[in-house]
């Protein structure tokens, strides 16, 4: 797997890490498994503590923990701390609301002598979380807090080019209580993960990545009998009405494709622009592109930070480079991308046309696919002529209205007047070829519990 921190914006090789061996990961497997014996009867209070604590050590040590975000996968310094924020929130909201969400259920019986039903949540056992890059803590958080929250406990097999945000939070937990074996990170190899999957001890799996490993793992947990929730790419829609207030909808196509590079599952990466205000916001939108500023993520002047590695430089410049070879037209904007660094200069596609396989591609990086719409009716058409369905957005002088038109995208999320976006206290998922379960709030923690019926009924009742 090749497990190193390499600076994105230095391309300097900071430090390597070994894969872990078979019997590294069968006895992590094993940890696991009887820290679940004592962890799943732990009392909501001392879950609530440890999760607590792992929020207020993120907050106390923000300056510790967001440098290496921004080392590991040239995420800027300012959001690299509002993702420690976040991870810390993700925490405090599982700490505050767990044992409510999974208080037991008094079911509702048509006739009394049918007993007493309840309806009790209880954890499976030792979970697999297999992470990405472009969040490494926030995605960890996601998955942990509500686990760990419900009685499980977690293996973690993170993305190969951010070892020590992986080991960071391994720590953490540590530090904030967590029994051994409860949560331990694992530099694992793709063929351990397949291991792991096949364990016994081990009762379901929670990917966030590409469609590519979401399609491998998911087969892999299938073929085992074992439970799993995918969240994948996506190719979020920006709809933009005739009614929009132009120039703060512009504001937030900026921000909305360009955030953390533009390397975000819920990024606005297809702008669909009715026809009476498209060439106005084309305008505004390049000139508000062209104003991005690229260089060290470390730097506060610093707005658009390099990719997570060259290859994902060179990876997406060859698909714009596909998508112009298809008939696409690429207009590079702003001044040329430094010479250090991961760095792609924002582009913008546009004619891209319906027979051009483009179309349907997620860019990951800071390049805009811009579509101009006839109406709000083929506005909405575009937005769902896509694999995915992650996120979107529809802007709006009328929010009544924009509610009613979100009601007709084909998404598991949809923003009105905001891009898509990602908050403790809000759910995260898919639909079609952006995966299926949801992560956060009381749907996030249910997914990998027994929802176990308990039917007390009197020894003389009927039949």
């Amino acid at each position: 797997m090749s497990y190193a921190t390499i600076n994105p914006y230095t391309g300097d090789t900071v430090a390597t890490f070994p894969d872990a061996t078979d019997d590294e990961v069968l006895h992590a497997i094993g940890r696991a498994d009887d820290a679940f014996r004592v962890w799943r009867d732990s009392a909501f209070a001392d879950r609530s503590s440890v999760m607590r604590q792992a929020a207020t050590i993120l907050r106390r040590d923000i300056d510790t923990y967001a440098p290496i975000l921004t080392l590991e996968m040239g995420k800027l310094l300012s959001e690299a701390k509002a993702e420690v924020e976040l991870s810390a929130a993700i925490f405090d909201y599982y700490a505050d609301n767990a044992e409510r969400l999974l208080a037991p259920q008094i079911l509702p019986v048509a006739d009394p002598a049918e007993g007493e039903a309840t309806l009790v949540h209880e954890p499976l056992g030792v979970l697999l979380a297999i992470e990405p890059w472009n969040f490494p803590y926030y995605q960890i958080a996601r998955i942990i807090a509500p686990q760990l929250s419900a009685g499980n406990t977690m293996l973690l097999k993170h993305a190969a080019n951010v070892p020590q945000s992986a080991a960071a939070f391994e720590a953490l937990m540590r530090e904030a209580g967590l029994p051994d074996g409860a949560f331990t990170n694992l530099y694992a190899t793709h063929a351990q993960i397949e291991l792991i999957i096949n364990d016994p001890r081990v009762h379901g799996v929670a990917l966030t990545g590409s469609e590519a490993a979401g399609a491998m793992v998911a087969a892999q947990a299938g073929k085992a009998l074992k439970k799993s929730t995918m969240e994948l790419g996506g190719a979020d829609a920006f709809v933009v009405l005739a009614d929009a207030e132009l120039d703060k909808t512009v504001n937030w196509a900026v921000f909305g494709r360009h955030w953390n590079g533009g390397q975000v599952c819920v990024s606005s990466k297809r702008m669909i622009i009715v026809d009476d205000v498209y060439d106005a916001f084309v305008k505004h939108y390049t000139k508000g592109v062209a104003a991005l500023r690229m260089g060290d993520p470390l730097d506060p002047a610093t707005t658009l930070a390099p990719l997570s590695s060259q290859k994902a430089a060179d990876d997406l410049k060859e698909m714009v480079r596909q998508a112009v070879e298809f008939g696409a037209k690429a207009i590079a904007v702003g001044p040329d991308a430094p010479n250090q660094g991961a760095f792609v200069q924002p582009t913008i596609l546009t004619d891209i046309a319906e027979d051009n396989p483009a179309r349907h591609w997620e860019f990951f990086g800071p390049v805009s696919m811009l579509f101009r719409a006839r109406d709000e009716d083929d506005a909405v058409r575009i937005a769902n002529d896509s694999p995915f369905g992650l996120g979107g957005s529809v802007f709006t002088a009328d929010p009544r209205h924009g509610a009613e038109v979100a009601k007709r995208i084909s998404t598991g999320m949809v923003f009105v007047n905001h891009p898509t976006m990602v908050k403790a206290d809000l759910p995260f998922g898919g639909v079609r070829r952006s995966g299926y379960g949801r992560e956060l709030l009381g749907l996030g923690l249910k997914e990998f519990v027994n929802h176990k019926l308990i039917d007390v009924v009197d020894i003389d009742a009927p039949f």
